[in-house]
């Protein structure tokens, strides 16, 4: 597998670049890739088909000046930032592999994240419990530290998420509403009783997922005119990110 961690300026050029490396591999076929990226600014990402109204404060966010986007997978409404890491895996479906369907994949997936991440936060936390709850929420101790989703295309699939690090978790309440759809496990929680850090560094996180996914060799040209293409005329558009 390849690894990727680049981080780019913008949240539209980030987004764009999960995007256009699933492309990338469902047309021209290669190897797998595990992407790393951060950013220092507070923005919003709601999932393919969510409503912004129903799921963002939008008044607040006009007021502090917080931006809008929208992704190409599926999942709820997130809060990104400084504290936040994302991951975004590019992944070959196989016929009669985990990965063959949605379901499958994301046991597959999450199980490994889960282990990973476990495994070093009991390094320094002898306490530390990390499970899958929900279909693709890993929680510490009952409470959300990663939430992911999948886009899936005929030759390969798009798994990304977001692990709290340290996050500034007060922001939350400041822009999202209580989510339309909620796994169950919530329990109709408020975000800041729903939500918690991981507490570890973003070079231990990066390091355990790595290794787990064997990503040992850097990603050499990665498709940047896509990416620049994706961000300018899907992403950084009104059309695409007020779509619903």
């Amino acid at each position: 597998m390849k690894l990727l961690d680049l981080s780019f300026p913008s949240p539209a050029e980030n987004l764009a670049c999960d995007e256009a490396l699933l492309d990338w591999r469902d047309e021209n076929g290669g190897e797998e890739i595990l992407r790393f990226w951060e950013s220092p600014a507070t923005f919003i990402v709601v999932g393919y088909a969510n409503k912004v109204a129903t799921e963002v404060n939008v008044e607040s966010c006009r007021a502090r000046q917080t931006p809008i986007f929208r992704r190409c997978s599926g999942g709820g409404t997130v809060l990104q930032g400084a504290g936040c890491l994302n991951y975004a895996l590019i992944l070959e479906i196989k016929e009669n592999s985990p990965l063959a369907g949605i379901s499958g994949a994301n046991k597959f997936i999450m199980e490994r994240n889960r282990a990973a991440v476990e495994a070093e936060a009991r390094s320094q936390k002898s306490e530390a419990r990390i499970s899958i709850s929900g279909h693709t929420d890993l929680t510490l101790n009952g409470k959300k530290i990663s939430g992911n989703s999948q886009r899936r295309k005929k030759n390969f699939l798009l798994f990304h998420g977001t692990f709290l690090l340290n996050f500034d978790l007060a922001l939350v309440g400041n822009f999202l509403r209580m989510p339309s759809q909620q796994p169950d496990y919530r329990q109709s929680r408020s975000h800041g009783e729903f939500l918690t850090n991981l507490n570890l560094s973003a070079d231990k996180v990066k390091a355990a997922l790595q290794k787990i996914w064997k990503a040992n060799s850097p990603l050499e040209n990665p498709p940047l005119e896509n990416v620049s293409k994706l961000s300018r005329d899907k992403y950084s558009t009104h059309e695409w990110n007020f779509k619903f």
